[in-house]
């Protein structure tokens, strides 16, 4: 695969982000609670990683590397997807998109904390940029529609970011060990089993038959295109891309995300979150840069 597929792949997968905000917001939490879409999610993923396994070049994971796994798959799947998925029942798509974007600067500050890895002046300034705009608008970002609570919202989208953070820590080393597909499913079948006991009962309160023909095809939609091919195409992009060439496509999902939530009405932009997300991109510019 060439870079300009590489390239390709990761606008792909950016868009695809961007247009989920808006798409799961749309079936939370009116037709579907937050939980229980995650246990569908979840379940559907777990379904396609397996049976894209069937395919893949097998190779057998060592015993001793299951807690990092089960680890893994805690931060990564069960405790994220229930707190973003709750949060952005909350809060807007626009607010959402935003604090995802801190994801550089909480993984780094993570590396600092558990592996020790020595921070510049520049990146400390990016990190207490970024945060300082993540809290404002935490703070001070409002929602439209039939949002309940913003500033809680935004508080658990955070609390995911920080939850992939520490997952993208602990599979660093599975990575370069085994081939990615090889633990996904396993992340994927631990994380299931994890989100199941929060989400069953919403997974069972869900009315299939009283839902309009769209909403169907939005949760389809966030199960393949919006988890399973946004991985695996990650995958293509990350071979061929330099880190902090794929961290500079992370600006662009609230940029797609803010086109289509105000173009279907959903969202408002506002001087709160044009602030927030000037200080985040800063903070994030400032710590990917060589």
């Amino acid at each position: 695969m060439g870079r300009t597929t590489a390239l390709a792949a990761a606008l792909v997968v950016s868009i695809i982000y961007g247009l989920t905000f808006t798409v799961a917001k749309d079936v939370m939490p009116q037709y579907m609670g937050a939980y229980g879409f995650i246990v569908y999610r979840v379940a559907g993923c777990v379904l396609l990683f397996w049976l894209t396994w069937l395919f893949a070049p097998k190779q057998k994971i060592e015993r001793a590397d299951f807690p990092r796994i089960i680890a893994a798959a805690f931060f990564g799947v069960a405790f994220s997807m229930l707190t973003f998925f709750k949060g952005l029942s909350l809060t807007s798509p626009i607010s959402a998109a935003v604090i995802m974007v801190t994801t550089p600067i909480i993984v780094l500050l993570l590396s600092a904390m558990i592996l020790r890895e020595k921070l510049m002046m520049r990146k400390i300034i990016g990190i207490l940029l970024g945060m300082g705009g993540t809290v404002f608008l935490i703070l001070y970002g409002k929602s439209v529609g039939n949002a309940e609570d913003a500033n809680l919202g935004n508080f658990l989208v955070f609390v995911n970011a920080v939850s992939y953070g520490f997952y993208l820590i602990l599979v660093k080393k599975l990575m370069d060990k085994y081939d990615a597909l090889m633990f996904v499913q396993w992340i994927y079948t631990f994380g299931f089993l994890m989100v199941l006991p929060f989400g069953w009962k919403e997974a069972q309160l869900a009315d299939w038959s009283s839902m309009p023909d769209i909403i169907l095809w939005e949760i389809a939609f966030v199960i393949f295109f919006s988890t399973f091919l946004t991985y695996l195409l990650n995958l293509l992009s990350m071979k061929r891309l330099q880190p902090t060439t794929v961290a500079v496509f992370i600006y662009l999902q609230p940029v797609f995300a803010s086109l289509f939530a105000i173009g279907t009405g959903k969202d408002t932009l506002t001087l709160e979150k044009l602030g927030a997300a000037f200080l985040i991109f800063v903070g994030v510019y400032l710590v990917t840069r060589k």
